[in-house]
């Protein structure tokens, strides 16, 4: 149960903050939010002990045990990390928030998404069942979208969120199906029963396209290259968003399902060389582009994206561990996972205090544009000292955590040189090669953070704002995140010994006997290979910076017509362009156009199969007699029903149209059907007070001008349909090819309790088709009161085009 409250304290309390926020507008809202994330990595850390000794913990609330989905929350090593990451930098941000967010905010909004998407995350990396997960990953998205959107005043803030959701959404989809085939043929939505029968299913057909499914969908959630285009716009956040969502919650989502699934997928190499080589590519790209950024924000943002390819490239590597003999060799490559593992909590920490660290130089001097900042040194120390700290350690430099687990990165790289695979060897030489230039644009855009901003003169600075050290309050959680940064590096042993190794026996569960999985972290190895490289990353990077006005005119050479962006809005302009013309072809306006294509495609599809299938049926013999009052009643309603078409005026086509129902009353009346006739009265009585009712303000009755062809096509469509349904009608009495489902409704009082069969198929059989239904009805209840509520106002031009 603790698993489960968990992920729905913060949910419960997002749907509470509106009405809190109301009822103790006096009350900082911030403080209450805060007892949530911290309450939650309580509940989490209690558990630490039980799963470092390597146990687990599973609970289950049947949802829809019928399909196989159960809302069951799975609490392991690799959840736990994933778990404390969620909670306990939330907690920091929801702090730091406090104070950098103005009392003027929308804060009720602000919270109620933050905390909507926290239990959103941990609902995803504690849901065992893939249906359920995808809930809640979808939901991420969502949420995710309100937050980037918060300042929606600003163009480049809905630009921003929109960017995400589209990219995001659509890989989630793509993910979603690689789920379905997982079931398909495993016949499970359990995550721990499809990796018990690994690797028996990597025959099955559906197993490349499973896995390519949802590579895509972690792909676009971490912002893998070519996907990776929506990070830097998202930027747009308010700062505390950014720490959170990018660096160490949403970004890393598509990392889990990799790590979660790679027990899954890694037995097929195609899992080893997809995730290494996009990892790998978007390590670089992302490093690579970073150094070119003005924005500090931006800079960051590309640094995100090099960082998560470092960790997406680990995992790859770390999958060799299933194409080797359980021994020594298989110890080298799993310890690829570890650093993965190792190095996302290093993440975590450097990349959300640096965050931060920018948001208190944008709230103090206004500005993060680099060519505006210099001198920062003396007046903001505290902050100073942050991003010192900060960026060392994404630098690989001693002594902070990133230089330990940047250097298992090193060692991993090379260990894959040495693995031939297919004979390809001179493909893998490239992954150390790869790795060693990325973190030489790693080094230098690091570099880039800590002179550019803090060295130099004050002269650049904005001369209208008195700029001092951030508040106490502001610099409390940058600091907890750099005090860890320093604790990891003198103390590694300790996470991997109770964070660590559990989470090892997530990703290699079939290696659970093997005690010496874990690797003994150690900062000194001697003079060795990953030694010499890092220094060499040094002396480069040093060198590169310090000619960066030499070479920096090489980010020039592409067009700005060939980026992913710019082939982003392309695609984006020119869908809406096409969708605009064929939109225009069929919504012109006219009732009679949309009747003509609604009728033309009954008459088409249904007419063409009567036509060339052996399917319409009439027989007479079976048929009750057909009495004379039966005959006069449908003669009646046919006068009417043509009589409608030449009526003069409004009342006299109502009263026509009152003729054709209240017949149709009786004919449910004769046959039987007392319900079916009450209702048919209700809605014939109804409309026919409504049209009455509205006859003040309808138009006058000007019966539309139609030429003799259109009058011969509506015509010829009206005799064809009317054919086609009593076609239609007589063959579903005498076509007996299948078993009526008549009969398994008619045990509606046994199966569901209702003695009306047409009530319990209503309320029972179809509920969740009626539930939908209803739900529809309340989404267009809510849009419209939603645009009567904030219509502009005339005179109103503050909204944007």
């Amino acid at each position: 149960m603790t698993i489960h409250l968990a992920i729905i304290l913060p949910l419960l309390m997002a749907a509470l903050i509106p009405f809190i926020y109301k009822l103790f507008t006096k009350i900082k809202i911030g403080w209450l939010v805060l007892l949530v994330p911290v309450t939650v990595f309580i509940l989490l850390a209690r558990f630490i002990p039980l799963i470092s000794s390597g146990e687990t913990r599973t609970y289950t609330y049947e949802w829809m045990p019928s399909l196989g989905i159960n809302f069951t929350t799975y609490l392991d090593g690799l959840s736990m990390i994933f778990g404390l990451l969620i909670s306990g930098v939330g907690a920091l941000v929801v702090l730091y928030s406090i104070f950098y967010l103005s009392t003027k905010e929308a804060l009720h909004n602000f919270y109620c998404y933050l905390l909507l998407f926290m239990g959103a995350m941990l609902g995803v990396v504690f849901s065992d069942n893939l249906m359920v997960l995808y809930a809640f990953w979808e939901l991420t998205s969502v949420s995710s979208f309100l937050l980037i959107a918060f300042w929606h005043h600003r163009r480049a803030s809905k630009a921003g969120a929109r960017k995400s959701m589209l990219i995001t959404v659509s890989g989630g989809i793509a993910m979603l199906a690689g789920f379905i085939m997982l079931h398909a043929m495993t016949d499970s939505f359990s995550i721990r029963e499809i990796i018990a029968e690994m690797p028996a299913l990597t025959n099955e057909s559906l197993f490349i396209p499973a896995m390519i499914c949802v590579l895509l969908g972690a792909f676009t959630k971490s912002a893998q290259f070519p996907f990776h285009i929506w990070l830097p716009d998202a930027m747009e956040a308010p700062t505390p968003v950014s720490a959170y969502l990018h660096s160490a919650t949403m970004v890393k989502a598509g990392i889990y399902v990799v790590a979660r699934l790679t027990p899954v997928f890694a037995y097929d190499l195609t899992w080893f060389w997809t995730v290494t080589i996009v990892g790998l590519i978007t390590l670089f790209w992302g490093s690579f582009n970073a150094v070119k950024q003005t924005d500090l924000k931006a800079l960051l943002a590309f640094s995100t994206v090099s960082q998560l390819g470092l960790i997406m490239s680990l995992f790859g590597m770390g999958s060799l561990a299933f194409h080797v003999d359980i021994d020594a060799s298989t110890i080298i490559y799993t310890q690829a996972a570890f650093a993965a593992l190792f190095h996302l909590m290093n993440h975590s920490t450097f990349k959300g205090a640096l965050f931060m660290m920018v948001g208190i130089i944008d709230h103090e001097a206004g500005t993060r544009d680099i060519r505006r900042l210099g001198g920062l040194m003396t007046i903001m120390p505290a902050t100073f000292t942050i991003a010192v700290i900060g960026s060392m350690s994404m630098a690989g430099l001693p002594p902070f955590n990133g230089f330990l687990s940047k250097e298992m990165f090193l060692t991993s790289a090379l260990k894959v040189a040495e693995f031939d695979i297919f004979t390809l060897s001179s493909a893998t030489a490239l992954v150390p090669v790869i790795a060693w230039v990325a973190s030489v644009f790693t080094f230098i855009y690091c570099m880039i953070i800590i002179f550019k901003t803090f060295f130099g003169t004050t002269e650049k600075l904005p001369q209208d704002r008195h700029i001092h050290e951030a508040p106490i309050g502001m610099l409390i959680s940058p600091f907890v995140l750099v005090f860890f940064v320093i604790a990891i590096f003198f103390f590694p042993n300790v996470l991997a010994k109770y964070i660590l190794a559990p989470a090892m026996l997530s990703v290699y569960p079939g290696l659970a006997s093997m005690t010496d999985m874990t690797p003994h972290v150690y900062a000194w190895h001697g003079f060795n290979t990953e030694l010499w490289m890092t220094i060499g990353v040094v002396v480069f990077g040093f060198v590169l910076y310090a000619t960066l006005s030499k070479w920096r005119n090489i980010y020039n050479t592409i067009p700005a017509q060939f980026t992913l962006n710019n082939a982003f809005n392309r695609v984006l302009a020119e869908g809406e362009n096409v969708s605009s013309f064929i939109t225009k072809l069929y919504m012109t306006g006219s009732l009679r156009h949309y009747s003509l294509y609604m009728y033309g495609f009954l008459i088409l599809v249904v007419g063409s199969y009567f036509a060339f299938s052996d399917t319409f049926r009439f027989s007479m013999e079976n048929n009750a007699e057909i009495h004379v009052y039966e005959v006069l009643l449908v003669l009646v309603m046919a006068v009417a029903a043509v009589a409608m078409l030449f009526a003069k005026s409004c009342v006299t086509a109502t009263v026509l149209n009152g003729v054709v129902g209240f017949g149709i009353s009786l004919f449910f009346v004769i046959f039987r059907a007392p319900d079916l006739a009450l209702t048919q009265l209700i809605v014939e009585s109804v409309t026919t007070v409504l049209f009455l009712l509205c006859f003040t303000y309808l138009p006058t009755w000007k019966p539309e001008k139609t030429s003799h062809r259109q009058k011969m096509t509506n015509a010829t469509i009206s005799i064809l349909v009317g054919l086609l349904v009593v076609a239609v009608s007589l063959s579903v009495l005498y076509f007996n090819e299948f078993k009526t489902i008549s009969s398994f409704f008619e045990n509606a009082y046994e199966l569901a309790g209702g003695k009306n069969i047409v009530n319990t198929i209503l309320g029972d059989f179809r509920a969740f088709d009626t539930m939908l239904e209803v739900v529809v009805l309340c989404i267009a209840g809510i849009g419209v009161y939603t645009m009567i509520k904030f219509r502009t106002k005339k005179g109103d031009d503050r909204h944007e085009n």
